[in-house]
């Protein structure tokens, strides 16, 4: 019989340095904990355990929707060229 995992896919979780997140994956080697404001991170599941406390809270919405081009990406860069008003008179 494999041994009994600590956390369950989906538990809400609180990592010290990281802040609150959701188990995406658990197995007796590795942990991936997708967290709020950090994305996902994977760890030894034995050293994380230790550093976890359960939450209470209720899983965060999955949010959806295009991300924001980044400055200076090209998108960004046509963004900005249509928004300025044209130098030339005519």
């Amino acid at each position: 019989m494999p041994p009994r995992l600590p956390f369950q896919q989906g538990s809400q979780v609180e990592h010290e340095r990281f802040g609150l997140g959701s188990v995406v994956n658990i197995t007796e080697e590795r942990m991936t904990i997708r967290y709020d404001d950090h994305g996902e991170k994977t760890f030894v599941t034995s050293i994380a355990v230790t550093q976890l406390r359960k939450s209470d809270r209720e899983p965060p919405a999955e949010k959806k929707g295009k991300r924001k081009a980044a400055a200076g990406t090209p998108a960004k860069r046509a963004a900005k060229k249509k928004a300025e008003p044209s130098t030339q008179e005519a």
